[in-house]
């Protein structure tokens, strides 16, 4: 009964994860990095960021998706309509395997969406001081879609709702036959023990932050004031094709990430 359940949140996980909205900030990320390497290394707001690319680059180099889809291919499609009919099922080394991945990727999450609050609220800070105000308006809105992209497609509480069925999974598996793999650590039965922290509480709480800071309206809306709205379709068309233009013109390849953390 619990096969057709686990296939169905490992591909709601794996989709989740695998969206288009995580990559695109990311890339975003990684350009507004490279283009201000050589100016602000002691910036603080672009430190935070740099944690930020720190912690989708481990998220990535886990191959989580890549783990979660392998464990779905091997759950059987077809269930046997019979009661006590014989039918493959994954290993408990294989469930082992994506379960403590599974973990670390909703601690990284966890981190992830931290590091995001603490650089938006930096962000925000030096850009009421008016300090590097293109980088921090770019890094302001860039730190809020990446939370909100998180949370908006529930990808930790689709981890978390995976491991809940795989920690079931592993007790039945390990019953039929003891095959451990993971010696040395106790797979834990509630995940919240283990991440430390209500999610959910701290997920509102760092939304409230977000949300209540102080933000400068009244000089930007000096520095980008409104547009008219009787705009000619034609001009409308320029700005485009110069916008993707300029956006291809400006894409530069990141250098591979080994592992080493940032300094």
């Amino acid at each position: 009964r619990w096969l057709p359940v686990l296939r169905r949140r490992c591909g709601m996980a794996g989709k989740r994860l695998s969206g288009t909205g995580l990559a695109a900030e990311g890339r975003v990320l990684r350009a507004v990095l490279y283009v201000y390497h050589n100016r602000l290394l002691r910036h603080r707001p672009y430190l935070a960021l740099q944690q930020v690319e720190q912690c989708l680059k481990r998220l990535w180099k886990m191959n989580l998706v890549g783990c979660i889809e392998t464990l779905a291919g091997l759950i059987p499609k077809k269930n046997t309509p019979q009661a006590h009919a014989e039918c493959l099922v994954p290993s408990q080394p294989m469930l082992e395997t994506v379960a403590l991945k599974v973990l670390g990727g909703c601690k990284l999450i966890l981190r992830l969406l931290d590091c995001c609050c603490k650089a938006f609220l930096l962000s925000v800070q030096h850009l009421c001081s008016e300090e590097f105000i293109l980088l921090n308006t770019v890094a302001s809105g860039l730190l809020s879609r990446l939370w909100f992209v998180i949370q908006y497609r529930c990808v930790l509480q689709s981890l978390i709702s995976l491991y809940g069925i795989l920690s079931t999974s592993l007790h039945l598996v390990s019953e039929t036959q003891q095959m451990p793999y993971i010696k040395g650590f106790t797979f834990p039965s509630d995940i919240s023990n283990f991440l430390g922290v209500n999610v959910s509480s701290e997920v509102k709480k760092q939304k409230a932050k977000m949300l209540t800071t102080k933000k400068p309206t009244s000089w930007l809306k000096q520095l980008f004031p409104t547009v008219p709205e009787a705009v000619s379709e034609v001009g409308k068309k320029r700005r485009f094709v110069t916008c993707t233009s300029a956006v291809k013109n400006c894409s530069t390849p990141c250098p591979a990430d080994i592992g080493e953390p940032v300094r």
